[in-house]
């Protein structure tokens, strides 16, 4: 069984960054996407930034050029740098990997980091 674990949220100033971390767990066989969504309250859950198994990134348009979806080489492991954050970014992130592990293919996601970019 995957687990992800997410870390890094915090409250921070509008302005300010933050490094948000997924580290997995458990047996994994290849990975066909990571990526980072987020929910504000009241909201749907949005994806922010994908990172296909091929290294392609994408981002929604209201975080390009400020946040920059990465992966530590070697490892299954991903980050979302947030620059210039912004009240608009306050919201839960969360983790999204779509694997292969010992049940076969299937999204896994982690249980969710909150961010609050306020004054």
């Amino acid at each position: 069984q995957v687990q992800l674990v997410e870390s890094g949220g915090d409250v921070v100033q509008p302005g300010g960054s933050l490094t948000l971390s997924c580290a997995p767990s458990g047996t994994i066989f290849s990975i066909y996407v990571m990526g980072w969504h987020r929910q504000a309250l009241g909201k749907q859950r949005e994806l922010v930034a994908s990172l296909s198994g091929d290294g392609k990134t994408n981002y929604t348009d209201s975080v390009k050029d400020r946040f920059t979806i990465s992966r530590r080489y070697g490892t299954a492991t991903i980050y979302l740098q947030m620059n210039n954050l912004k009240p608009e970014d306050t919201a839960v992130y969360y983790c999204m990997m779509r694997l292969v592990g010992t049940r076969g293919l299937d999204d896994y996601w982690g249980q969710g980091t909150q961010v609050t970019v306020s004054s």
